[in-house]
C-alpha cells in the first residue's frame, strides 16, 4: 500500500515484510520500521534486508529490527513494543 499511496501514510511498519525492490524510490520519504525473525521459513530474511538496503539508496532512512530465534511470528514482539507505537505516532505525513 505504501508503495502505491505514498503520500498518503505518515509511516509504515512492516512485518516479516519483503517488495519489489525497483519501488524502493517511491518509500524513501515515508518513515519505515521493519521487523523480521532470523528464523522466518515463509518469508525468508533476505527480502526485508534487502529492501531496507535498496531503500537506503534511495535516499530514505528505514529501521530494522531482526528478532533473534524468532520465526513468521515476529509481530506479537513488534507490536507489543511501546517504542513502536511512540515512533509511529511521532511520525508526520510529508509535504
Amino acid at each position: 500500500m505504501i508503495s502505491r499511496y505514498p503520500g498518503k501514510f505518515a509511516a509504515a511498519a512492516p512485518v516479516c515484510g519483503g517488495a519489489d525492490l525497483t519501488l524502493a524510490p517511491k518509500l524513501a520519504k515515508v518513515p519505515i520500521w521493519t521487523f523480521h525473525g532470523d528464523k522466518d521459513t515463509v518469508v525468508k530474511l533476505h527480502r526485508t534486508v534487502d529492501m531496507v538496503e535498496a531503500i537506503r539508496k534511495a535516499g530514505g532512512k528505514p529501521l530494522y529490527t531482526e528478532y533473534a530465534g524468532v520465526g513468521h511470528d515476529s509481530w506479537v514482539r513488534a507490536y507489543s513494543d511501546p517504542q513502536l507505537m511512540e515512533w509511529m505516532f511521532a511520525q508526520e505525513l510529508a509535504k
